[in-house]
């Protein structure tokens, strides 16, 4: 009779460990309002300098999946040129991802998004990452590939490696 109870016991011991670890939920990626800050995205290209702007309107691409989303409050962009401005800080100063982490955690962000993109030929390649702010860890990462002919699947190729991220 003994022997039964304690079988009893460990189990009914062990359903508990078992619904107390099913019912601790940790954060997720995009839990409803966190901040997030998008950075202009880098040009990886080996020969840069034919589109100046491509960063910031792919950049533009992803911060209008988050809004649309819902589950963010974006950080503008304005608020980050500020803050830099504030800080006597030119954009190259920021150029290692350490200092904008730092930057996204003065602003109170959560995450960050960085990312890049690289023409190769008729290919682009497009590279984003979703940084948890206070550990530096990436958290996801999202990528698309296009043809380099074509602007318009380029900002589609930045909305949909967004919405890998979410």
């Amino acid at each position: 009779m003994k022997p039964k109870k304690i079988l009893l016991g460990i189990l009914i011991t062990f359903s508990l460990v078992v619904l107390l670890m099913g019912c601790a939920s940790r954060p997720s990626v995009g839990e409803k309002g966190s901040s997030i800050a998008v950075w202009d995205l880098d040009d990886l290209s080996l020969s840069k300098g034919a589109w100046p702007y491509l960063g910031e309107i792919l950049s533009s691409q992803i911060i209008d999946v988050l809004k649309k989303r819902g589950d963010y409050v974006v950080v503008e962009r304005q608020r980050l040129l500020l803050a830099l401005k504030e800080l006597h800080l030119g954009t190259t100063e920021l150029v290692d991802e350490t200092s904008r982490l730092k930057l996204g955690k003065m602003l109170g962000a959560r995450w960050m998004v960085f990312g890049g993109y690289q023409l190769i030929g008729d290919q682009m390649r497009l590279d984003l990452r979703l940084v948890e702010v206070e550990t530096g860890k990436v958290r996801k990462a999202g990528h698309t590939t296009t043809r380099a002919a074509d602007l318009f699947g380029w900002m589609e190729g930045a909305r949909k490696a967004a919405e890998e991220l979410l």
